[in-house]
């Protein structure tokens, strides 16, 4: 990876965190690695723990940062996510999300969230 592709995905995750604080929701964690993968933000939505998998863009991208987490990646997420809630005991609910953030090339940045990206699949 370029340096200048680790420093915009970094920007979409400090962005990520902020808008998260912003709604209400707990930080616990950032860029929990595991053998197999990364969670990019762990944090907790009322009595939820969620796993918050950021997905960047600057612009040109001809894929949105949505549709850029398919099945593989989602397959990883919940093998990553079973590790993480395994290895901190948790045994209450838990979900995984997207958000997306997209970098203008000037003006603010665009976020959006997509909730529970398992729901309805069979993923693991």
């Amino acid at each position: 990876m370029t340096a200048e592709h680790l420093l915009t995905g970094r920007r979409g995750e400090e962005l990520a965190e902020a808008h998260l604080r912003a709604v209400g929701w707990t930080i616990l964690e950032r860029n929990v690695s595991f053998r197999g993968g990364e969670l990019d933000i762990v944090a907790r939505d009322g009595n939820e723990l969620v796993v918050v998998e950021v997905r960047t863009r600057a612009p040109g991208w001809m894929q949105s940062g949505e549709e850029s987490v398919g099945p593989r990646k989602i397959r990883r997420l919940v093998r990553t996510g079973m590790k993480y809630m395994d290895s901190r005991k948790w045994d209450g609910p838990w979900r995984i999300d997207v958000v997306a953030v997209t970098l203008p090339e000037n003006g603010d940045a665009h976020i959006e969230r997509f909730e529970d990206i398992t729901a309805g699949g069979n993923f693991a």
